[in-house]
């Protein structure tokens, strides 16, 4: 049987207080939120938010009726670009909400920052269960966890949740775009976007790096390329003396992409003759640029009705391992590559 992690184990870990850790774990003042966010990842590392069972569907409670009137809710941070209007999350919750129908279900839409907490917005026995679209705080998805409601997150991992979740294969999908690249006779990459900005950046970064060791290209990265609070991905771009520009720019996304072509228009630098760029999500606003931005497709609407097969397969079947779906997309080459 699994001993119960203490506050005490956590502040040793985390190389911080317990009076520290006491504080950030019930949301009190005290602590930077830097060093709370630290100490919820390092306490859901050791496994301290982990529930003892997952409880069984209530007696009573038969699918037949969830599908025909239950509610699912369907979260959203809203915040930077996460949001229905965007172009790649829109697709996300339009997959969702054709699939809720399909099935007969309806649906709320919350979206952060909440003034109140989330418990206080609904009534968790109205609910079926939740779908949390991109990156939702640690302390929305722990209150959400404490009502045992069946959740998905996709593409975003928290570690002090447990709970299914859906992807697209970020990492070998970007090591398939590399492969392509390097076979083009690109030697010279940088890559562009904020790695922390969500997990999947981090997996496609992880991917670059990976590939560019495999094939033994030296790589130095450009840290103003990584983006920051005083430095957006055009300042970026913008800042490279021109003996340093790379044959490649790698974008995290189609939208870092947009940045750096108004960076490299703004330079007189011709694309892909000067310097080429690659992006990845294959948006329809990336695919208005001139020239057509080489990407990789996404199976947008794919994942936001998967999380809703998973979502209904796990009301059926509360105490299985729980899954992380991986779906692959493809590369797609246009002009902005050689």
């Amino acid at each position: 049987m699994r001993r119960k992690v203490t506050m005490q184990q956590i502040a040793d870990m985390a190389g911080v207080s317990k009076f520290a850790v006491s504080r950030a774990l019930s949301g009190k003042t005290g602590v930077s939120e830097q060093t709370r966010a630290y100490i919820v990842k390092v306490a859901g590392e050791l496994g301290f938010f982990e529930a003892s069972k997952q409880t069984a569907i209530r007696p009573g409670y038969h699918l037949r009726d969830a599908e025909t009137s239950g509610t699912v809710l369907v979260l959203f941070p809203n915040i930077r670009y996460q949001n229905v209007e965007n172009k790649y999350w829109g697709f996300i919750y339009d997959g969702i909400s054709q699939k809720l129908q399909d099935n007969g279900l309806d649906m709320i839409t919350l979206t952060q920052p909440f003034r109140d907490s989330v418990t206080k917005l609904f009534n968790p026995k109205m609910i079926l269960g939740v779908i949390c679209v991109g990156t939702v705080s640690t302390q929305v998805l722990l209150e959400l966890q404490s009502m045992e409601l069946p959740m998905v997150m996709i593409d975003h991992i928290d570690p002090a949740i447990q709970c299914d979740g859906v992807f697209v294969d970020n990492y070998f999908m970007m090591r398939k775009l590399m492969a392509m690249l390097i076979s083009k006779g690109y030697q010279r990459f940088q890559f562009v976007g904020k790695v922390s900005y969500a997990f999947s950046f981090e997996e496609r970064w992880r991917a670059f790096r990976d590939s560019l060791s495999e094939y033994g290209i030296v790589h130095n990265q450009l840290p103003q390329l990584m983006a920051s609070e005083n430095l957006n991905e055009y300042e970026g771009v913008m800042s490279i003396p021109q003996e340093e520009l790379p044959q490649i720019f790698v974008c995290a996304n189609d939208c870092v992409a947009l940045s750096v072509y108004d960076a490299l228009n703004e330079r007189g630098i011709k694309i892909p003759t000067e310097c080429g760029v690659a992006g990845f999500d294959n948006t329809e606003d990336a695919q208005q640029l001139v020239p057509k931005l080489t990407s990789v497709h996404v199976p947008k609407e794919a994942m936001g009705a998967r999380a809703v097969d998973r979502l209904l397969q796990r009301v059926r079947n509360r105490d299985e391992c729980y899954e992380k779906t991986l779906l692959l997309g493809d590369v797609v080459l246009k002009h902005s590559t050689i």
